[in-house]
């Protein structure tokens, strides 16, 4: 924790420096500080699983700053890390990629739902978060996030009143967020009817029939800019999608999807929607974790348009990566030349059982783990007795019970009770949502920081 309030305190202090625009009154930058600061002030209790007993009572800074072993330190297992050099090489990749290929980035932190991470993310050049529904939002202001693209149809009336007076309290405060429906305009209207500005949309073009949200043709796409157009509470000022959602995704059907994205932003342009919505930016947004690269390429031809173009990546599990789906899904497996992101999940437990030469029982299950797409990979055990670290060679996760991972072990793996056994995970999204205070832990096992989640 004492790492992130240190970066995030520096991109604070650049904020401060900045020289505001005419009129901008931001958050207080005090206020940001300490609500970062008070993660560590949090004590450590029973709500926290996996830190050390003896801990209780110890503020999340004072343990950090004893920057403790994992393995001799008190932990108990089942135990989540993150590797601090792997989330700090991540964090360095995809800030340098989008750089280098022009692109704005803003990380989707309903990945993580982390104010400590999403402080990270800003500091290595972010240029503000994506969320998926209002209570994400509400984490981030809380922690003074100023820009904010919602990847979703907001039509929730409390939460769009909410939106608005966050928008009259704090000028500098800027909030994007999907239209898909001519319905959804007309609610979103009522509700924000009378507030000091308009709430800035844009309009998503489906990446096909079965795309689960967004507008399903270019026709339809018109139509619901024009109801945009006839309110005073919103401001249309562009086009956003998500290529993951590509029927039976190629290189070549994403790309088409991603053509037709690019297309119907210039076609809005030409139509004068956004010269007469008055902006400063045209906004083309898209980019999961699985497509980047296409996103890269296609976004590079963008032509001129009547405004700037903001072309902004949402790429979200890029920050831990996996050992299962997104390894064998991430665009650095076609690009290697661009570098390569290193999963930083280890989720630690400990053999409780060994009840045959063929099985063995580790006591972390699907409390702990994503199961969701793949089931954890056996990847080093610690044997209790010398505390030496091995490859799990000839060990495997069969399973998962609530509690319990069901290992199969060939013949000649060595295993015995007491062993912990280091797991690589799969699907970011659905691993720290289990787990409310992750340990950073470097090399060798030193635990380094604490990143708190809500979910």
């Amino acid at each position: 924790m004492l790492d992130s309030i240190k970066r995030y305190a520096q991109w604070v202090l650049q904020r401060m420096q900045r020289r505001p625009e005419e009129g901008e009154v931001s958050v207080a930058a005090t206020d940001r500080e300490d609500r970062l600061a008070a993660l560590g002030a949090e004590r450590v209790d029973h709500r926290f699983k996996g830190l050390p007993p003896d801990a209780e009572g110890l503020t999340v800074a004072e343990l950090a700053a004893e920057r403790r072993s994992l393995f001799t330190g008190g932990f108990t297992t089942p135990v989540l890390t993150l590797s601090a050099e792997a989330l700090e090489h991540n964090l360095a990749l995809l800030e340098t990629y989008a750089d280098r290929h022009g692109l704005a980035f803003a990380p989707h932190g309903k990945t993580s739902m982390a104010p400590g991470l999403f402080a990270r993310q800003l500091a290595h050049g972010a240029w503000g978060i994506t969320l998926a529904v209002p209570h994400q939002v509400r984490v981030a202001r809380a922690f003074g996030v100023e820009r904010i693209f919602l990847a979703n149809e907001l039509v929730d009336a409390a939460a769009l009143r909410w939106i608005a007076r966050e928008l009259a309290r704090d000028e500098a405060f800027r909030f994007i967020c999907y239209v898909d429906s001519v319905r959804g305009v007309e609610l979103m209207d009522e509700a924000l009817r009378g507030g000091a500005r308009p709430v800035d949309v844009v309009v998503e073009l489906a990446a096909g029939e079965d795309a689960r949200t967004g507008v399903r043709t270019e026709a339809e796409c018109a139509e619901v800019a024009d109801a945009v157009a006839a309110t005073e509470t919103l401001r249309l000022v562009g086009v956003a999608g998500y290529e993951g959602e590509v029927p039976r995704p190629d290189p070549e059907r994403v790309r088409a999807y991603l053509g037709r994205l690019v297309s119907l932003a210039v076609d809005f342009d030409r139509a004068g929607r956004f010269a007469r919505s008055g902006v400063e930016e045209i906004v083309l947004s898209a980019g999961g974790s699985g497509w980047f690269d296409a996103v890269a390429d296609v976004f590079a031809d963008v032509p001129e348009l009547s405004a700037p173009v903001l072309k902004l990546l949402r790429s979200g599990a890029y920050v831990s990566h996996d050992s299962g789906h997104y390894r064998r899904l991430t665009p650095f497996n076609r690009v290697p030349s661009e570098g390569s992101l290193q999963p930083a999940f280890r989720l630690w437990a400990q053999v409780v059982s060994r009840p045959s030469p063929e099985q063995a029982f580790v006591n972390a299950g699907k409390r702990d783990a994503a199961y969701d797409l793949d089931l954890p990979e056996a990847q080093v055990v610690r044997d209790a007795r010398t505390g030496a670290v091995r490859d799990a060679l000839g060990i495997s996760v069969t399973g998962l019970s609530d509690q319990h991972g069901w290992l199969r072990t060939e013949p000649g793996a060595e295993l015995s009770v007491g062993d912990w056994v280091g797991m690589g995970l799969s699907h970011p999204c659905t691993v720290f949502d289990k787990w409310k205070l992750v340990p950073l832990v470097a090399e060798g096992g030193e635990v380094t920081d604490y990143l708190r989640t809500y979910f």
